[in-house]
């Protein structure tokens, strides 16, 4: 994959928290929020191996679209530079486990390196005057 790509300004970034286990089956796209410096590595290595956590937990951890929001405040609060990537669920095959995480949610984690063909869209995450990062209009 060739450089980032920003996807449509669009909002849609809820704050639900749950995930129910019937919606997985017809989810197609889960997302990593990640530095651009791993996402740069991981362009030229053509796959991403995952951050620090990711490879101490043995799993890349990823959210669904109404948990993109509270992960990025709980795990990436004050933090620049950050990237939001879409990843097609169907591309990671058996790979994709969903399992229960904060609150009880079922949360998409990846058993492996992804593909950078399984990637659909990439966009970096802005911030606001105050460092908040800026979420909105940033998914379909």
């Amino acid at each position: 994959m060739g450089a980032c790509t920003c996807l449509p300004a669009r909002s849609g970034l809820a704050s639900v928290r749950r995930v129910k286990p019937e919606a997985i089956t017809t989810m197609t796209l889960v997302y990593k929020i990640t530095p651009a410096e791993l996402w740069r590595a991981a362009q030229a290595q053509d796959r991403f191996e995952g951050a620090p956590l990711d490879l101490a937990d043995g799993y890349i951890h990823l959210s669904t679209l109404a948990q993109v929001r509270e992960t990025a405040e709980k795990h990436f609060a004050g933090q620049r530079d950050l990237m939001l990537v879409a990843i097609e669920t169907a591309a990671l095959g058996d790979a994709l486990k969903w399992e229960v995480s904060r609150g009880g949610a079922l949360f998409p984690h990846c058993y492996g390196a992804i593909p950078l063909s399984a990637v659909r869209s990439i966009a970096a995450i802005p911030v606001d005057a105050d460092g908040a990062l800026v979420l909105d209009g940033l998914a379909p």
